[in-house]
């Protein structure tokens, strides 16, 4: 006899749109409150007795349902209704307090996080134990966190909550994400997962407390303080040659135990690192329609989703030692390497580089720069490899930094020449009363002027303030 396979059909994707599950009222969470406060009690006690066994004990005792011990055979008959009675009564009383028990126990532990997942209620057992830890952690401003009840507590949330948020399924039955798609400078779709609002608040306290506090190498420009797309671009002004490269599938590649690596270097414990790394990373996944439910089928392994909060100050953490070894490959061929995100960046400021031959060497820099990235766990982009030479447009990160005419005033990095047109001539024609582009917004726009500021603070000034006159006339173009 053949199995029987039900086939499933995909499902409409999720989407940002859908609207919030309708909140508990006071009444209800203080119910849960007291609730929880209840179990918390319970599981003190049964520390305090010295087990779950022996807290049952005491509570039988204490309610005289405690078995004696007895031989059954020696009592008369007509006491033997009453004994069986009481030991029923016992056996009834005993199942219901294994059950109490073990509900506090799930309310105060984490005992499981999923298939695949290596976890250890004892805090004291560490299978990957990093030397000087605790250095570690107080050099890197770390919370001092060896528990999962002293990582909820930091965090604001119960011991379920925080299971809840970091357990692993391969096929659930929602998501903590809203998915959709925006369209990359090339056209083409990229997924962003938004994380939904009680994992936003828990990874926002993890950047705050833990991913922003790792070290960094002075080569990262994107997602730090001070730091951004102009200081990126304007460490390539006056470039002969410039060697752009892209690494392929940068946030996924980055597992979560590449994560909790990264955490256990950085300091923090293994329940704590392997709980905030399963906190920042989530598996692909696809949705179906399976006998009449939705599914979230994972296809893949959990990774740092592109919309997390937490996830570029991971990486760029994470990528410590490949710009410490790509800074390395750039000083022994003679130019300069910067990072911003998947973005790598190198500029020849003299073509001979130290060849002597008159021409900067590229092809011994993507040589070096494809075996690096290979060893660092990550996968050059072939097809968004760029060589740009001298008398062409150089553009990092979106500026433009080819040298201007002498007699020209221009910012070293400066926003390109088409993208200030199509905003003039958006500008002029709202000022016109005439419609703006399909899709096209006033907060789109006050973007792209903003964008121009940080280069050009005068000429950016003056397409904000046309910007700000035309949302006071029209609010609703917003």
């Amino acid at each position: 006899m053949t199995a029987r396979i039900d086939t499933y059909v995909k499902a409409s994707p999720v989407s940002a749109a859908q609207p919030r599950q309708g909140q508990l009222s006071a009444a209800e969470r203080a119910q849960r409150e007291q609730e929880r406060a209840d179990r918390q009690a319970r599981w003190l006690a049964i520390r305090e007795a010295g087990g779950i066994d022996k807290w049952i004990d005491q509570q039988l005792a204490s309610r005289g349902l405690a078995s004696d011990g007895g031989d059954e055979s020696a009592l008369i008959e007509r006491d033997k209704a009453g004994y069986k009675a009481k030991k029923k009564a016992e056996a009834e009383a005993r199942r219901a307090l294994r059950q109490k028990a073990w509900q506090a126990y799930h309310a105060t532990h984490i005992n499981h996080l999923g298939a695949g997942i290596h976890w250890e209620d004892d805090p004291d057992v560490d299978r990957f134990d990093v030397e000087n830890r605790s250095e570690r952690a107080r050099d890197n401003g770390l919370p001092e966190i060896n528990t999962p009840e002293q990582l909820a507590k930091a965090m604001g949330l119960s011991i379920p909550k925080l299971r809840q948020l970091t357990y692993h399924r391969e096929t659930d039955t929602g998501s903590n994400y809203y998915s959709f798609t925006i369209p990359k400078r090339d056209g083409s779709p990229r997924s962003i997962f938004a994380p939904k609002r009680d994992l936003k608040a828990a990874q926002r306290w993890m950047l705050r407390q833990v991913a922003e506090r790792l070290p960094v190498h002075s080569a990262a420009h994107g997602f730090l303080p001070d730091r951004s797309i102009l200081t990126n671009a304007l460490q390539h002004v006056g470039a002969h040659t410039l060697v752009k490269v892209d690494i392929r599938d940068f946030f996924p590649t980055v597992t979560w135990r590449r994560v909790r690596g990264l955490l256990r270097k950085g300091g923090l414990s293994e329940q704590a690192a392997t709980l905030l790394s399963l906190l920042a990373t989530e598996a692909p996944r696809e949705v179906v329609q399976f006998r009449g439910k939705t599914l979230h089928v994972a296809t893949g392994p959990r990774a740092l989703p592109q919309g997390a909060p937490t996830s570029p100050a991971l990486t760029n953490a994470l990528c410590m030692r490949l710009d410490r070894r790509m800074s390395g490959l750039a000083r022994l061929l003679g130019c300069r390497y910067t990072r911003y995100a998947d973005d790598l960046t190198f500029s020849f400021c003299h073509a001979d580089g130290h060849t002597g031959t008159g021409r900067a060497p590229v092809g011994a820099l993507l040589r070096g720069v494809g075996q690096i990235l290979t060893a660092e766990g990550f996968k050059l982009h072939p097809d968004k490899t760029r060589v740009v030479r001298v008398g062409e447009r150089q553009r990092v990160t979106g500026l433009v930094i080819n040298q201007v005419p002498k007699g020209v005033t221009a910012p070293g990095a400066r926003v390109p020449r088409d993208v200030l047109r199509r905003l003039r001539a958006a500008l002029h024609n709202r000022e016109q009363g005439k419609p703006g582009k399909p899709g096209e917004t006033l907060d789109q726009l006050s973007g792209m002027a903003a964008f121009v500021h940080m280069t050009d603070p005068a000429r950016g000034r003056v397409l904000l303030e046309r910007l700000a006159a035309l949302k006071a006339k029209q609010p609703e173009a917003t």
